[in-house]
């Protein structure tokens, strides 16, 4: 029996919670690149920490991550700082069909399951999702 893989259910289980100073997001960095200072902690949970292995402080990792505040989407909005509507799907805004955000940071310590982080941008309390190792493309 073939089943529709468009109408699957998917789900997915936070590996840890990333603690940031950030409770609201009026006061939080639109990107990550315009506060490199932030500083922020990523607590993996015990039973994801074998997976952090191999991860090197000083470097930069992807944070995928849920959005879990935020309820509802538009297809159609206006971006930070702009006056036009765009497709949700060129813009970084947080009311998606999918609640999952994307963020590089850099990893400056790692102490056994926390993982020392700056250039935020998430809310205090965001279910992380997954990580995976920054790979600058040197292809020209």
């Amino acid at each position: 029996m073939k089943t529709d893989s468009t109408k699957s259910k998917i789900t997915f289980q936070p590996i840890g919670i990333i603690h940031t100073p950030f409770s609201k997001t009026q006061n939080m960095p639109r990107q990550p690149y315009m506060d490199s200072n932030t500083k922020g902690m990523i607590e993996i949970f015990p039973e994801f920490q074998e997976g952090l292995e191999g991860l090197e402080a000083g470097k930069k990792i992807v944070l995928i991550f849920n959005f879990h505040l935020s309820i509802g989407y538009d297809l159609k909005v206006i971006p930070f700082r702009q006056t036009e509507l765009k497709g949700v799907f060129a813009t970084r805004a947080p009311h998606r069909p999918n609640a999952i955000g994307l963020s590089i940071v850099n990893l400056n310590k790692i102490e056994n399951n926390l993982l020392h982080i700056s250039n935020i941008d998430m809310i205090d309390g965001t279910p992380l999702l997954d990580i995976k190792p920054f790979i600058e493309d040197r292809m020209m």
